[in-house]
């Protein structure tokens, strides 16, 4: 029997004939590639697994999300979702998100800090620092303190905690199993994608989302299972939900070359916003690490704020899927999308603002530790450089796991 590695048909160069294949052999030509191994198999068969189970876990999280929504701005016991928007609270409405707010405070003060973020960068914190090591507990603080938070009237979206969610439960497969810890961020990363397909519907954006933010690496040993896991999440989601899309899309016209130049300004004009929006969000949870109070309420402080706004223009609370889906139908005014577009910004930098991100604790741990400052003399983070701050912790968390390659941000 020939050895796998001489035998025909297996190097990634073909021979122009079919003859020439065993001299191509009988020379030696060395393999340019390296088969997948069982390993890979297996893991693939545990994201397959794992999807299923977060697809489950991602409708259980909507549930948990429309229960509090209806108990809070209804008195009504139901799981079914609904938008906080045509509530009849009047004034008291202003109070209803800084209850929810007081009891994240205290689920994050006894339970977990981590629970504090809105999902990926804590998910990207466990990757870079803890060898994807994700505490079980997180497995349930996560979705529960969400659905506090966001059926409550918090303007946030459901993917970072499914992330989160999804990412802690593949974490914790991996604890319990034997894997290494590229297999166990596999796993973590394919739960996420699972996660993300499950809610919106769309496998493809959530592998390619799971790639940037928490594989940093395009391998087909671990690209592979992250993709079957999504693929299983959407199945989940087809079978308990059906195949209709999150957001359904009018027809619309083939675009005209003024209307791709205007496109084309549209995005650049949306990147500098995001950087605007970015540096409010900063400067907010700056301010809010100088009041004289304990961290465990700024979260109703920053209730307070979101009730006041959505008193004010009441769909502002919530996910917004709602507001999302009527844009795209054509039914809402130039003059209301732009009062939604501050208000919102407004209520949800506030919002995400009172609670520190990982980003900002890797900054600290990163100042304060030799080790971790060792790796500043990585290019991207050359002393003589002169860079925000911020951003450098980003760049330099690069240099924490060697199969990272590129910058995280």
């Amino acid at each position: 029997m020939q050895d796998n590695d001489t035998s025909p048909h297996t190097r990634a160069a073909l021979p122009l004939s079919p003859s020439l294949d065993p001299t191509m052999t009988d020379a030696h030509m060395p393999r340019r590639f390296r088969p997948l191994s069982r390993r890979v198999m297996w893991i693939s068969l545990l994201a397959m697994v794992l999807g299923a189970s977060v697809g489950v876990v991602a409708r259980v999280l909507a549930g948990l999300i429309g229960l509090v929504t209806n108990l809070a701005f209804y008195g009504r016991w139901s799981t079914e979702f609904s938008s906080p928007a045509g509530n009849h609270l009047g004034a008291w409405v202003i109070v209803v998100p800084a209850i929810g707010g007081i009891v994240v405070g205290i689920m994050a003060r006894w339970g977990s800090r981590a629970i504090r973020g809105h999902g990926i960068p804590e998910a990207m914190e466990q990757v870079l620092l803890n060898e994807s090591k994700i505490p079980a507990r997180m497995t349930w603080l996560k979705p529960v303190s969400s659905a506090i938070a966001i059926g409550t009237g918090g303007p946030f979206g459901a993917e970072g905690p499914i992330i989160a969610t999804g990412g802690a439960l593949g974490s914790l497969i991996g604890q319990w199993l034997h894997v290494t810890a590229d297999e166990r961020k596999t796993l973590l990363a394919a739960g996420a994608a699972a996660g993300m397909a499950a809610v919106f519907s769309a496998p493809v954006s959530a592998v390619l989302l799971s790639i940037e933010l928490l594989l940093f690496e395009r391998r087909a040993r671990s690209l592979i299972p992250v993709a079957f896991g999504a693929v299983a999440g959407t199945c989940v989601r087809y079978a308990i939900e059906g195949n209709a899309p999150m957001f359904p899309m009018p027809d619309i016209a083939s675009p005209t070359f003024p209307a791709m130049v205007a496109y084309i300004v549209l995005g650049l004009l949306v990147g500098v916003a995001s950087v605007g929006i970015t540096k409010l969000t900063y400067a907010i949870e700056d301010g809010f690490e100088k009041l004289p109070i304990h961290w465990m309420w700024w979260p109703a402080l920053g209730g307070l704020v979101v009730g006041a706004v959505g008193y004010v223009m009441p769909i502002t609370l919530g996910v917004g899927y709602d507001n999302i889906a009527a844009v795209l139908a054509g039914q809402v005014g130039l003059a209301a999308m732009v009062s939604l577009c501050l208000l919102k910004l407004l209520s949800w930098s506030i919002a995400l603002g009172r609670s520190i991100r990982a980003s900002r604790r890797w900054c600290a741990w990163r100042r304060s530790s030799p080790a971790l400052r060792a790796h500043s003399s990585h290019r991207w983070c050359s002393p003589s450089k002169p860079r925000n701050s911020r951003m450098d912790c980003c760049h330099c968390s690069a240099r924490v796991l060697p199969p990272i390659s590129f910058p995280v941000c």
